[in-house]
């Protein structure tokens, strides 16, 4: 268990707070691209500040503050036009860094614009996404992860809001166990529940307690030991089975990432973004790459779609991977009371993340960079895990522990149904087997 002011210190990111300081060294992803071409101001939260993202007619993006310095009218309902983003009640126009361009009610000699500026904040675009950064100068360099920027791949982008703290998110990317029974007894009852008796291992349930639990284990190894270690950019992790079988499982990246880019047809990072203390931005972002005898479709602009948390009834979607790691972190309500908590031998992952969470705290207290944070341009030109790394990264889903408890198939079972693009990708699926391909 944590005391309570160590959950306080872990969980608040507001502005001022010590972990809010230490992500705000971080370029952090706030939306798609695309989601400006049919929104183009947009109001957000990023790590306790209320903001808004908007695209000028020039198609420069901007973040700033989300009122205007005047009467403190909402911004959301900003005119985008060709030097700013304009204040529908009076006018006032701000440039992407939030200074005040133009008071035009004031008259032509006016000097009041010049005098007023909102908080703004530097963005770039990569890979079919919006990054922004919140902290101090000197900018550190986006990371150029290989996900984002590798040729040969065809990339979609799912996102949803959660109500729960961004901790708890992160969390469960460190415990490798979880999946045991979140996605597999858990899974398996979904579907059930659902009428879909004939899946996976539902003959199991007419089974006795004993000979129920020996057929399972027969069916899914049990794990042995639990393995994770430090590696350059976060924390390793896999599983040593009963059988002897090592099952690898996606390393993190610090601070808030897990990246399943391990060469494999389907390559994932998963990415909660701190909004404030009680929702995070959860995106998952998928790169299909295929062998390379496979040609991928010309994209001009990288997909985007919210996967939702509730069907029409309002009850939570369950019957994939994401949605039930999805309830596993806002089912234990909006800020985990970690004071309550009992802790066991296999939350050895959750403990050594918060340990580095606090040791990267000490390392920005005495003035130092912390983990992942890079200036170096000839070290940021394409970031890719070591290759012992990427080799158990490749694994990933399509052969843990719980896989046989997926029901149909790989990519209509995860997250990816909600993929704006799912029969290309299904297509590409098809010419990679056929190609010979991951």
């Amino acid at each position: 268990m944590l005391k309570p002011e160590a959950n306080e210190l872990l969980t608040r990111v507001g502005p001022g707070t010590r972990m809010g300081e230490l992500l705000r060294r971080y370029w952090h992803p706030v939306a798609a691209t695309v989601q400006l071409d049919d929104e183009p101001v947009r109001s957000m939260k990023l790590l306790g500040e209320s903001l808004v993202l908007f695209r000028d007619r020039q198609g420069r993006i901007g973040l700033i503050g989300d009122r205007c310095a005047h009467r403190a009218m909402h911004l959301r309902w900003g005119i985008p036009e060709a030097e700013g983003l304009r204040c529908p009640y009076h006018g006032w126009m701000y440039d992407a860094t939030g200074q005040c361009v133009e008071t035009p009610l004031e008259g032509a000699g006016s000097r009041l614009a010049r005098k007023v500026k909102i908080d703004g904040y530097p963005v770039q675009e990569m890979g079919g996404l919006v990054w922004a950064y919140l902290g101090p100068d000197p900018l550190p360099l986006l990371p150029r992860w290989d996900i984002f920027v590798m040729g040969g791949a065809y990339r979609q982008i799912l996102g949803t809001v959660l109500d729960c703290n961004w901790l708890q998110c992160m969390e469960n990317r460190l415990d490798t166990m979880h999946g045991i029974y979140l996605h597999g007894n858990f899974f398996q009852y979904i579907l059930e529940r659902g009428g879909r008796k004939g899946d996976a291992l539902s003959h199991l349930q007419g089974l006795d307690w004993q000979t129920r639990t020996a057929v399972q284990r027969a069916n899914r190894p049990h794990a042995e030991q639990l393995l994770f270690e430090r590696y350059e950019y976060g924390i390793d992790k896999h599983v040593v089975m009963d059988t002897g079988r090592v099952d690898q499982r996606p390393p993190m990246v610090f601070p808030y990432a897990i990246g399943h880019a391990g060469g494999g047809f389907r390559q994932t990072w998963q990415i909660g973004v701190p909004m404030d203390d009680t929702h995070t931005l959860h995106l998952s972002y998928y790169a299909y790459v295929p062998h390379p005898n496979v040609e991928v479709p010309k994209q001009d602009r990288i997909g985007y779609a919210d996967h939702p948390l509730f069907d029409e009834n309002g009850k939570p979607i369950l019957d994939y991977v994401l949605a039930q790691d999805m309830i596993g972190w806002w089912a234990q309500g909006d800020i985990t009371d970690r004071t309550k908590e009992k802790l066991g031998q296999t939350d050895t992952g959750i403990i050594m993340y918060r340990r580095l969470l606090m040791e990267q705290l000490d390392i920005l207290a005495e003035g130092g960079d912390p983990m992942n944070v890079f200036r170096d341009p000839e070290k940021n030109v394409y970031l890719t895990m070591p290759e012992s790394t990427r080799k158990k990264a490749g694994k990933g889903l399509s052969d843990g522990s719980y896989r046989q408890l997926y029901h149909e198939g790989y990519y209509i079972d995860d997250a990816d149904r909600y993929c704006p693009d799912l029969d290309v990708i299904l297509e590409l699926s098809r010419q990679n087997h056929v190609a010979g391909g991951p």
